[in-house]
């Protein structure tokens, strides 16, 4: 079983559980150079608001920094833009899905930027 495998196979009872509570859904995926955030609707079908490091204002933010968006302070910023897109949106609860990744590092810093802007999980 190859990393990728191994990850999903992780999250999947993570996903089903959320789509057990009728959550909406705090989804993160990271690669190397990015990190992304999308909150869906509790069919997991659609997605309601995301934010990411691909984004130009996050981008603009991270223009002087180096490492730009593979780092845990910008995924701060990743996770305090998706907690003011969901609270302009109405979304105030979320269930978090790390997709598989462990709580660590940029992951828990998006997480905990989110947190302190509002959202609850």
């Amino acid at each position: 079983m190859d990393k990728t495998k191994a990850r999903l196979r992780r999250a999947r009872q993570t996903r089903a559980k959320i789509r057990e509570l009728r959550m909406h859904r705090l989804s993160v995926h990271r690669t190397n150079l990015h990190i992304y955030a999308t909150i869906l609707d509790p069919n997991g079908d659609k997605v309601l608001v995301s934010a990411s490091t691909v984004e130009a204002e996050i981008r603009t933010q991270l223009a002087g920094q180096s490492g730009k968006g593979g780092n845990a302070s910008a995924a701060a910023l990743v996770g305090k833009r998706v907690a003011e897109k969901a609270k302009a949106a109405g979304i105030t609860t979320v269930a978090f899905d790390r997709a598989g990744f462990r709580y660590h590092g940029r992951v828990k810093a998006l997480a905990e930027a989110a947190r302190e802007s509002g959202l609850q999980f």
